[in-house]
């Protein structure tokens, strides 16, 4: 159920590293089971940050609760390490988009969560 978008525009040599360490640490960070857990890699998109072409990264986590507290820091500060330790980008060119969703509103394997 937990879902993590990551939309770049710099190359990913290395994107199944990164989709791999997401996963876990969504996981582990919601306290989701992982095999739930699905991730995204769209690179090399134009983008631009502050007017500034360099690479820039947009990242969307959506889960059926679990976003409540100090968790979206968490998932932030993670998510922000592992986009530049992989990708190269700097936190603060890195923008996180967090929603949290219903249970009737998220569809898998033929039914719903709710």
């Amino acid at each position: 159920m937990p879902l993590i978008s990551v939309r770049t525009s710099a190359a990913a040599a290395a994107g199944e590293a990164l989709l791999t360490e997401l996963s876990s640490s969504l996981a582990m960070l919601l306290g989701k089971p992982e095999r739930y857990v699905m991730t995204l890699l769209e690179t090399e998109l134009p983008m631009t940050f502050a007017g500034d072409p360099a690479p820039a990264c947009y990242v969307e986590v959506k889960s059926i609760g679990a976003l409540d507290g100090d968790r979206t820091r968490q998932v932030s500060q993670a998510v922000c390490a592992l986009i530049e330790q992989h990708l190269g980008i700097p936190a603060e060119r890195t923008y996180i988009g967090f929603e949290d969703v219903p249970g009737r509103l998220w569809g898998w394997n033929g039914g719903t969560f709710g």
